[in-house]
């Protein structure tokens, strides 16, 4: 059990970095989307907890097959247990939050425990 909790440190120490420096070379448009996500999207979309179940479906780079014309679509109109965001969001919003959005990277496979919404 140690050993694979040690090994397990070691990988996220070495992912750290690398995450770190995605997120820093965020472009303005980037890191504007990124507040408007977690302001109004992330608890729905964005796991609370490492393993977590999300209300909604986990957003990253293939969220809409990397179709921003689905996503812009989806976002402002909403869908059945998503509400619509055409009254509260400007179109400048929207488009941050899509140029955020794919930044992220894809989310691990949905398990038992969690990982996405079905």
């Amino acid at each position: 059990m140690k050993h694979r909790a040690l090994m397990l440190l070691s990988l996220v120490a070495a992912a750290w970095p690398l995450a770190a420096s995605a997120q820093q070379n965020l472009t303005d448009q980037q890191r504007h989307g990124r507040q408007i996500l977690t302001q109004n999207c992330n608890i729905c979309h964005l796991p609370q907890n490492p393993g977590s179940a999300t209300y909604g479906p986990r957003l990253s780079k293939t969220s809409t097959n990397g179709d921003d014309n689905l996503m812009r679509e989806v976002i402002l109109n909403g869908l059945v247990k998503m509400p619509a965001w055409k009254y509260t969001l400007k179109d400048s919003d929207v488009s941050d939050i899509i140029a955020y959005v794919r930044t992220l990277p894809e989310p691990p496979p949905p398990t038992t425990k969690g990982g996405g919404a079905e």
